[in-house]
C-alpha cells in the first residue's frame, strides 16, 4: 500500500529554508545598519571634561609665530578647560612686539552632541569643537587650535 505524504508537512518542509534565509538576511541587514550609523550613543560614554594644553595653531607647534588680523604675534601657550556643568574657558598667552607679553581668557557655555561641542562665548559668537580621544580641536577666528589632555 502506498502512502501519500501529508501535503501540509511537505509545504512546511519546502518553505522552511526560504523562511530561515529571509530571517538570516534580515538579521544581517539590521546588524549592518546599526553598525554603520553615527549615533550619539556611540560617543555617549565619551567624557570631554578636563584640562587641555594648546599644542598647535594652524598646524604649527606651540610656541609659534603667526599673523592674525594683520598683527604678528607669538603664541606661547594656552589652556582649554571643559567642565561637567556645561561651561568651558580658554586662556592663551602670547606676545605682541609693540606690547610685550599678554594673556587673554574667554568663557563660554557649551552643549554637546556626541563628540561635538557647540560653544556660545560670553559677549561673542559661537564656535564648534570636537573631542577625539585626548585631543580637542576647534576653529576660532579662522585659526585651527589643537589641544591635548
Amino acid at each position: 500500500m502506498k502512502t501519500k505524504p501529508n501535503q501540509s508537512i511537505y509545504n512546511l518542509q519546502s518553505a522552511l529554508p526560504h523562511f530561515l534565509g529571509t530571517c538570516l538576511i534580515s538579521a544581517c541587514l539590521v546588524l549592518a545598519g546599526t553598525g554603520c550609523k553615527n549615533e550619539p550613543g556611540a560617543t555617549a560614554h565619551l567624557d570631554p571634561t578636563g584640562v587641555y594644553a594648546l599644542v598647535s595653531v594652524d598646524g604649527r607647534n606651540v610656541p609659534c609665530d603667526l599673523v592674525h588680523e594683520g598683527v604678528t604675534l607669538t603664541i606661547k601657550s594656552g589652556v582649554f578647560t571643559i567642565t561637567a556643568d556645561g561651561h568651558c574657558n580658554s586662556q592663551m598667552n602670547f606676545s605682541v612686539p609693540e606690547r610685550g607679553d599678554m594673556s587673554r581668557e574667554v568663557k563660554a557655555s557649551y552643549t554637546r552632541q556626541g563628540a561635538v561641542l557647540t560653544m556660545q562665548w560670553e559677549g561673542a559668537g559661537m564656535t564648534m569643537g570636537e573631542v577625539n580621544g585626548n585631543t580637542f580641536i576647534m576653529t576660532n577666528e579662522d585659526m585651527v587650535l589643537a589641544y591635548r589632555k
